[in-house]
């Protein structure tokens, strides 16, 4: 054990998790590699849990932050402050929202938090509707809308929850069905719901369960759950904290593969915006934003520091076309790493879209989730020269694979290669 992972142990929770039995120090990082402190090199294919979007040391964002840095590094929401209100008018606009306002936070698990104030505080319930499989942060709040149980710590809750099917298509009641059929099961499912409880304030969804391991309905559920939805009033959350600004290639934010019934009311966003800095948001129509009747600020929220990494960030992801080369280089990678998986009786799936990729290990001729076999992997990536995560809310037995955007055709052959090692060593 190193002297830094015993001074960690010595003041951090129990339940604070490190991943790998010799836990990593990281050092530095340039584009997809990231150093550690014995100077090994490794190809990132995490990124700070799907944070490092663009590349880890981007000039442009670290010039940014250092110019702003030298100019003003803190005021709070009080006060007029440029680069906020610059990264919220092209937010807004990018969010597919009419007449949308944007809030700035924190965190991801912090933007969930004010969108379940403004769904519970608009609609005057404190019903929420969520999906099996979810995770949504970690506060209270969050914390009682997680339908996964290795991240809910507690059954006490500020909200009253009720769980749809949906978010998992290949396990589950309705996992053999066709995906016209699994939609329209998904949606018998809600209305049956709706028919036994009151008037629930949303229904909270990330389009891609990210924590669940990459799990994603048909295209569409969401649409027609919108209309459900519609017809009782009940707003629709999108949680792109892990999906949005084009990670999944086809689309820039995920709620868009189930674009069929609009945008929904309100869409929370954070990680990949910052590329490392602490930013999280929500975006909503203006009613429903305007809705809170009592004053409000965010002291850190829209840090001018913070907004001019996002500013420099989002510049960067759109004139270089990420989204494209999420979709491009993400669809050549899950093609190698389905060809990985077709040899290994441990990979039951490998799913995924663009950049945003999980393999899901079973224990070899059963269904069974394999937790101990998905930890091995992780440490045989590492001792190859690659970092990936782990989830899955079938006992964290899913591989994550989210790389920064802009990452390069010779790369993702490199790391699939290394990950195809890792598996037949460690399965």
């Amino acid at each position: 054990m190193t002297g830094l992972h015993e001074r960690h142990l010595a003041v951090s929770p129990a339940w604070l998790a490190l991943y790998y039995r010799h836990p990593l120090e990281l050092t530095h990082g340039e584009g997809r590699r990231v150093w550690d402190a014995d100077g090994n090199r490794y190809l990132d294919f995490f990124g700070g849990i799907l944070t490092t979007m663009t590349a880890h040391a981007l000039p442009e964002v670290t010039k940014a932050v250092s110019e702003q840095a030298g100019r003003l590094l803190h005021s709070s929401t009080l006060y007029l402050n440029r680069p906020m209100v610059e990264l919220a008018e092209r937010i807004a606009t990018l969010s597919g929202i009419p007449d949308a306002r944007v809030f700035f936070t924190t965190s991801g698990t912090e933007a969930n938090d004010t969108a379940l104030l403004l769904a519970t505080a608009y609609r005057g319930s404190n019903q929420i509707l969520a999906m099996r499989n979810s995770y949504h942060g970690r506060s209270f709040s969050a914390v009682s809308i997680t339908g996964n149980t290795s991240w809910s710590p507690t059954s006490l809750s500020p909200l009253q929850t009720l769980y749809v099917h949906g978010g998992v298509r290949s396990r589950g009641p309705y996992a053999e069905l066709s995906d016209e059929h699994f939609i329209k099961a998904c949606v018998s499912d809600l209305e049956d719901l709706l028919g036994h409880t009151r008037n629930p304030a949303a229904l909270i969804a990330e389009p891609v369960q990210g924590v669940g391991g990459f799990t994603a309905p048909p295209d569409g559920l969401y649409a027609a759950f919108r209309e459900v939805l519609d017809r009782h009033g009940i707003l629709w959350i999108s949680d792109e904290v892990q999906t949005g600004w084009g990670r999944t290639g086809d689309h820039f934010w995920g709620w868009q593969a189930h674009a069929g019934s609009g945008p929904p009311d309100i869409l929370t966003f954070a990680k990949g915006i910052g590329n490392g800095m602490s930013i999280g948001g929500v975006v909503a129509r203006a009613d429903v934003m305007n809705c809170l009747d009592a004053n409000s600020i965010s002291t850190f929220g829209g840090s001018p520091v913070t907004m001019a990494a996002g500013l420099a960030n989002l510049s960067y992801l759109l004139e270089h076309d990420l989204q494209g080369n999420a979709r491009r280089v993400g669809g050549l990678l899950v093609e190698r790493l389905r060809a990985v998986g077709a040899s290994s009786p441990a990979v039951r799936e490998v799913r995924g879209r663009g950049l945003m990729i999980g393999i899901e290990l079973v224990k070899p001729g059963t269904d069974e989730a394999d937790p101990e076999a998905a930890a091995a992997v992780l440490e045989a990536a590492r001792a190859g020269g690659l970092l990936i995560g782990k989830g899955g809310g079938h006992d964290t037995s899913v591989l994550r694979i989210a790389p920064p955007l802009s990452l390069t055709v010779a790369e993702a052959e490199e790391g699939a290669e290394i990950l195809g090692e890792a598996l037949h060593a460690a399965t």
